[in-house]
């Protein structure tokens, strides 16, 4: 896909907004942003981490920077079809994104089979790190959505994108299969991300508060992890429901005893 940036450094807030705010928000957006040529993409990625989720657990916990790696598509995948490798890193709430990108066959190849790649560079260099860093990492789980990306009209920083169908699944992590497993969000849910390099528009923030759209924490790899691990739903989540905790210890000490 032409136009794809290799590197990224932005503040990235997001929002979890009904049919209602969702639809009166993109009354509001019009003159300020526009849906992208792509229109609604679906989004396809594997996440990778320790056989004992080091790395999403540490992300949990909120850490003042924490990393991630996965490996993405846009649309469903063939072998041949165009497929990013990410480094996504958070520090002091900056994101910072580097990637690079092959075909999706030479990607698994890379990831899971340990195959050099043709095309080396500083990023490249970076993933190997990475990948020798985390003993045993492997695909941990596929996460997917459906997606509506927004540029800013006269600010060209700005990107707001809306995700719905967000599903985890921790079986079949092939890209092939696309948009399929266990829903994160309740139904009518989209999840909002604001892009920005510096601050919000005054425009934008009043526009937000006005229809009672506030920030939340919310990681989707985090959601279905929780999920798969815990047990603990969205709807649980929202609600402030929290799993027995002695219970839960145990199910994490048998888990780990088997992998």
């Amino acid at each position: 896909m032409a136009g794809f940036k290799d590197v990224f450094q932005r503040i990235e807030v997001k929002y979890l907004l009904d049919d209602i705010q969702y639809n009166e928000l993109m009354k509001r957006l019009e003159g300020m942003a526009a849906i992208d040529s792509y229109g609604e993409t679906s989004i396809l990625n594997i996440y990778f981490d320790t056989p004992d989720f080091k790395l999403i657990e540490r992300s949990l916990e909120k850490p003042k920077y924490k990393e991630k790696l996965r490996l993405r598509t846009y649309g469903v995948a063939s072998d041949d079809t165009n497929a990013f490798i990410e480094i996504k890193k958070k520090y002091a709430g900056v994101v910072y994104k580097r990637r690079i990108s092959m075909p999706y066959a030479k990607a698994i190849d890379y990831l899971v089979n340990g195959k050099e790649i043709e095309n080396r560079s500083q990023i490249s260099n970076e993933i190997d790190y990475f990948l020798q860093y985390y003993k045993g990492i492997r695909p941990a789980m596929a996460i997917s959505y459906d997606r509506i990306a927004m540029a800013g009209i006269s600010d060209p920083d700005l990107r707001i994108t809306f995700d719905r169908n967000i599903r985890w699944r921790t079986e079949n992590l092939s890209l092939s299969q696309g948009n399929v497993g266990k829903d994160i969000l309740l139904p009518g849910q989209h999840l909002m991300e604001l892009k920005i390099a510096g601050a919000m528009s005054m425009e934008l923030a009043r526009i937000l508060d006005e229809l009672n759209i506030r920030k939340i924490s919310f990681s989707k790899y985090g959601r279905g992890y929780l999920e798969y691990m815990y047990g603990q739903t969205n709807e649980m989540i929202m609600k402030g429901i929290v799993p027995d905790q002695k219970e839960e210890e145990s199910k994490v000490a048998v888990f780990r005893k088997a992998v």
